[in-house]
């Protein structure tokens, strides 16, 4: 009798997966030599919501007098933020607004690289993204679930220059992230598709491991690796935390009908699971015809989604131990939000067992330049990146080892940390 073969179907699903690719590869190709003996005690947990373009500071969380929108309170006497955002209002308590981010940067792709890694780009030499480094840093070797996962949230226009994607450098490529292009299909690409597929994975399982067994490689080893990792989410009960249909309708409508709702959704189901880090990404807000009428249309769905992934990590107790990071690759040019604006821009973050409650920093309040200039306080790419890597607990003094023996610091040793938001 003949044997059972992958059927074309599943060679897709494999390949969409990472595992058949060929110079990219996932998260789960992972050297047998780089796991740790041991397993080491997970740390905090960290959603980071991207608001791809660069988002407008005076339209969110840093309003000014004479400004588009008029300002609100929250529930923390004396802050205000846009009065579009009532709900995140109403989570200012877990909440903590640095309005002073001063960045250099104000091209798309290279902000984006410098707000990802905390390094500048500098030609073809690549440092690990944010995600990568907590999944090497927190993440499980042996897990089941990947360390690190990215969602695509959707785009409400096509703009903001090239999108960056995060890699692992010299950390290993079994710390890139999984990607989800859409919160409502989760893991489609990883499902059985047919009672036989044990058989048709076995006969693929041997012939990669007589391969490996006669080319004993780094490389091939790594694919071998990768296969059974592959294998093991597949069948994992914990992979049911990609699916969305897992949630009750009422929890489900609390997020909001929008992709990014239903996004943070999914990410507070994978940080539940065992996620270390979920970036949650949307495109579109690199508004240059001007940030008001694009903000005031995403207000809604933004407010939602957010405020109501804070709320229920609170309620399950999950928030103390998961960092929520909103933000962009910069903000934008005072008035109307037309330009692009790397001086004086707002990031805003919610739980992580930070001090909450609280603003630091501040930018110019009256003039036509309201909100151009930092005053108090200013914060630089690294000094965020090192930041939030203390806030999940972990080591920025620490070394890596890029090619050549290269000794590669995980933060910049310009780096202030922003210690007054650090319990």
């Amino acid at each position: 009798m003949s044997q059972p073969l992958l059927r074309r179907r599943d060679l897709l699903k494999l390949s969409a997966a990472g595992l058949l690719s060929g110079a990219s590869v996932p998260w789960f190709e992972s050297l047998a030599a780089a796991a740790p003996a041991l397993k080491k005690p997970r740390g905090k947990s960290c959603i980071l919501l991207w608001m791809d373009g660069g988002p407008s500071q005076q339209h969110t969380f840093d309003p000014k007098p004479n400004g588009e929108f008029k300002a609100a309170k929250t529930a923390v006497p004396g802050i205000h933020i846009v009065e579009q955002l009532p709900q995140l209002g109403q989570c200012m308590d877990d909440m903590v607004l640095l309005r002073s981010m001063k960045t250099e940067i104000n091209d798309h792709y290279d902000a984006k690289y410098y707000l990802h890694t905390g390094y500048k780009r500098a030609s073809a030499f690549e440092h690990p993204a944010v995600g990568c480094i907590a999944s090497s840093q927190l993440g499980l070797p042996n897990d089941d679930l990947p360390a690190f996962v990215t969602i695509d949230a959707g785009s409400d226009k096509v703009n903001g220059g090239r999108f960056y994607r995060s890699v692992p450098a010299y950390l290993g490529p079994q710390h890139a992230p999984l990607a989800v292009h859409d919160p409502y299909k989760g893991l489609e690409n990883l499902k059985e598709s047919g009672g036989d597929l044990a058989d048709r994975l076995e006969l693929l399982g041997s012939g990669e491991a007589q391969f490996a067994k006669e080319y004993p490689l780094p490389a091939v080893g790594a694919k071998q690796a990768a296969f059974d990792r592959a294998v093991r989410l597949m069948r994992s009960k914990r992979a049911k935390a990609f699916d969305l249909e897992q949630e009750s309708e009422k929890t489900r409508e609390e997020y909001g009908a929008h992709k990014f709702g239903q996004s943070c959704l999914l990410a507070r189901r994978l940080v539940e699971a065992g996620v270390s880090f979920v970036e949650v990404f949307h495109r579109g807000w690199d508004d240059h015809e001007g940030a008001a009428k694009r903000i005031a249309a995403r207000a809604p769905w933004m407010d939602a989604g957010m405020s109501a992934l804070i709320r229920d990590l609170k309620q399950r107790g999950m928030l103390d131990d998961t960092l929520v990071v909103w933000m962009g690759e910069f903000g934008r040019s005072p008035g109307d939000g037309g330009g692009h604006f790397c001086n004086a821009w707002s990031t805003a973050w919610a739980g992580g067992g930070l001090k909450t409650g609280q603003v630091i920093g501040k930018t110019s309040e009256t003039g036509k330049n309201a909100g151009g200039t930092v005053t108090e306080r200013p914060i630089s790419a690294p000094d965020y990146i090192a930041t939030l890597c203390l806030a999940l607990g972990i080591d920025i003094h620490q070394e890596f080892t890029a090619a050549g023996n290269r000794p590669m610091p995980l933060a910049d040793k310009t780096a202030k940390p922003i210690t007054e938001i650090l319990k």
